[in-house]
């Protein structure tokens, strides 16, 4: 069997998939399959997709149908033992593949998470949520239990790209990414490391993310908009799973704040489309079993806002009921 397969979508990716693909070609660690989802790509990404001869390389081409269909489309072709994923702007360090197998093949894990590193196109950067900073050293050269992680699990790194997952793991819990909306790793992680049994953790950068106007968390535009419907998935994930009463404190701090901060910061453009959005879920929310946990559970300025558009009928009526300023952190 295979050892790793390595999962690549790529939509319009002419500027840096060769820089992706190489990193996959050059590691230390050989015996891998790449499976490259050209997800409607118009421009020269797949030219030079075709452009290698290398008998690892499986190359899916399809219609665009965005990241989550084509990291199933991955999923359901990839054959190795783990899997790993590659954006198409990012690359690996060329141990990568060395040092997460050996981890993750000599501790039996489901799931073992790296640092991963930023760049921004001159210098590199680190930062707590990349550098598993809110692991304590604990946690550190051992296998673990996610729910001994309930105290940070919010503040986990979402990020598929920066971990390796035992393939047989996911399939035995149908692991699938939500379709059709962009942040779809964060409903996957969620429900991956919840079911996970053996999580551990590797205290090596083997993964450069690239910073740059392009990526998807860079500029909050239109995507911002399916902050909405990606908490609502992460709810129903908990719910069905049994999660939702171990966690409920900070998972509905955790869902109230993407579409929160999403607001504060869209183009305005897109400010009244998501208020839209926010407001139909909330008053569906009100209507449900789960009001009174947000209004007991929630701090303060979440709660404020939370009422505000709830009480509001449009969004120029929010905005006058939101003026108040408040510390986003509470």
């Amino acid at each position: 069997m295979t050892r790793i397969s390595v999962i690549l979508p790529v939509f319009n990716g002419e500027k840096y998939i060769k820089k992706a693909i190489d990193s996959v070609l050059g590691q230390t660690l050989s015996d891998f399959e790449l499976i490259i989802i050209n997800d409607g790509s118009t421009d020269s990404t797949l030219n030079i997709i075709r452009g290698y001869d290398d008998e690892r390389i499986t190359l899916i081409n399809q219609e665009n149908h965005g990241p989550g269909n084509a990291r199933n489309k991955g999923l359901e072709k990839a054959t190795g033992e783990y899997v790993m994923f590659l954006d198409s702007d990012d690359w690996f360090y060329n141990d990568a593949f060395e040092i997460a197998y050996r981890n993750s093949f000599e501790n039996d894990t489901d799931i073992s998470i790296f640092q991963i590193i930023k760049y921004d196109g001159n210098n590199y950067s680190q930062n707590d949520w990349f550098n598993l900073n809110n692991f304590s050293k604990d946690f550190e050269n051992r296998v673990f239990n996610p729910h001994e992680c309930g105290d940070f699990l919010f503040d986990i790194s979402v990020s598929a790209c920066q971990k390796i997952f035992k393939r047989q793991f996911l399939s035995q819990i149908d692991a699938k990414f939500p379709e059709g909306i962009y942040f779809e790793d964060m409903p996957f992680f969620f429900y991956t490391f919840l079911n996970a049994e053996r999580v551990s953790i590797i205290k090596r950068h083997l993964y450069v993310r690239r910073k740059h106007e392009g990526s998807i968390t860079e500029a909050v535009d239109s995507k911002f908009l399916d902050t909405v419907p990606a908490g609502q998935i992460l709810m129903d994930i908990f719910i069905e799973n049994d999660w939702y009463d171990m966690y409920k404190f900070d998972l509905l701090a955790f869902k109230i704040n993407g579409p929160r901060y999403a607001l504060l910061g869209i183009e305005e453009k897109y400010k009244e489309k998501l208020y839209t959005l926010i407001k139909k879920d909330y008053d569906a929310i009100k209507l449900t079993q789960y009001y009174d946990d947000y209004l007991e559970n929630l701090g303060p300025v979440k709660r404020k806002f939370f009422l505000d558009i709830i009480t509001s009928n449009d969004y120029e009526e929010f905005k006058i009921l939101n003026q108040t300023k408040s510390s986003p952190a509470k």
